[in-house]
């Protein structure tokens, strides 16, 4: 009797072992399931820009530089677009508008070595002379594009927002008038090492 004694010890904490294994394994799967149901995400996860749905469509555009020339859309693949479409920069606006220009220099810039996979399309005149800035891209401001980019503004009057436009022409993120170019730069970091 004392032999079988230890090995009816040994089986229950095999047994107890293995369900402990069972129950951290399930336990995890459980509630990672609740967390993703429940629309839970990591704050990295969190877009900080408004996520359009549904997206604008600017696959078969060709937008025209200010000189005339086509922009050439489809010949950067892996390009991101920034768009900003300010109104009245030569007028009331114009100091608005040069922050606003400033801040997309800096934004392009802090992606250091990312930064020619962003382009950033200045749709209107600008409020400043443009040529020291590489990355800005003057286009005319056409209804085509317009009516990619403005569906449903909810902006007040008097404020300009920036769009974010992927490699194949979705316009995939909104950024609202005066709202933080950091925010714009983190989830342009974030999607360009993600493709």
């Amino acid at each position: 009797m004392t032999e079988s004694n230890p090995t009816r010890v040994a089986q229950r904490r095999n047994r107890v072992a293995l369900l402990v294994v069972l129950g951290m394994f399930f336990g995890g799967m459980l509630v990672a399931g609740v967390l993703r149901f429940s629309g839970f995400r990591p704050a990295g996860m969190i877009n900080k820009g408004e996520m359009l749905q549904p997206y604008g469509d600017l696959r078969g555009y060709s937008p025209t530089l200010a000189d005339g020339r086509a922009y050439a859309w489809h010949d950067a693949p892996g390009t991101w677009r920034i768009v900003a479409m300010p109104r009245d920069c030569d007028g009331a606006r114009r100091e608005a508008c040069t922050r606003l220009l400033g801040d997309l220099d800096k934004v392009w810039r802090l992606m250091g070595r990312n930064a020619d996979r962003v382009h950033v399309l200045w749709a209107g005149a600008p409020p400043v002379d443009v040529g020291t800035l590489r990355e800005v891209h003057l286009v005319r401001a056409d209804a085509r594009l317009r009516a990619a980019l403005v569906r449903g503004d909810k902006d007040a009057a008097g404020t300009d927002p920036v769009w974010l436009v992927d490699p194949n022409g979705f316009v995939v993120l909104r950024y609202a008038g005066g709202s933080d170019p950091g925010d714009l730069r983190s989830d342009l970091a974030r999607l360009l090492r993600v493709n």
